[in-house]
């Protein structure tokens, strides 16, 4: 375990990395279905995060094995079987999502005086994303 002194600055660029580990919408849905020592074949995972194409999960897997999170095993046999399993650094990770979720739970609600500006900027985002999908069919 590193004993690293941190500056705001060196702190920051790191936890930007390491999120940069776990960015895109898939990885952590990949994650927590692995969480525990569970081994799922690749059409497990399909089933099981239904909305995912097949070439995505392919690119997130391939990606998450090349950075040391998830560990890929191929039999030789056919058809092909493929398993996937999260590494040992991989799985340290659940305690930190862990403490993640809770740190997200205590969310304080937004007060009443602040729910009129939410909802201006999110009328704001609506009219600009509905903008931006009228220019996008044209």
């Amino acid at each position: 375990m590193s004993n690293k002194n941190y500056t705001p600055d060196s702190a920051a660029q790191d936890v930007e990395a390491a999120l940069r580990l776990l960015e895109g919408r898939w990885k952590l849905v990949i994650l927590f279905h692995l969480f525990g020592g569970k081994i799922l074949r690749f059409s497990d995972l399909e089933r099981v995060i239904p909305n995912i194409t097949q070439k995505m999960l392919g690119q997130q897997l391939r990606r998450m094995e090349s950075d040391g999170i998830v560990v890929r095993k191929v039999y030789p046999q056919v058809p092909p079987k493929v398993e996937y399993s999260l590494t040992v650094w991989g799985q340290s990770l659940c305690p930190a999502l862990d403490a993640f979720l809770k740190w997200a739970d205590l969310r304080p609600q937004p007060s009443a005086e602040h729910l009129p500006e939410l909802t201006a900027n999110k009328n704001e985002t609506g009219r600009k994303d509905s903008k931006e999908q009228r220019r996008s069919k044209h």
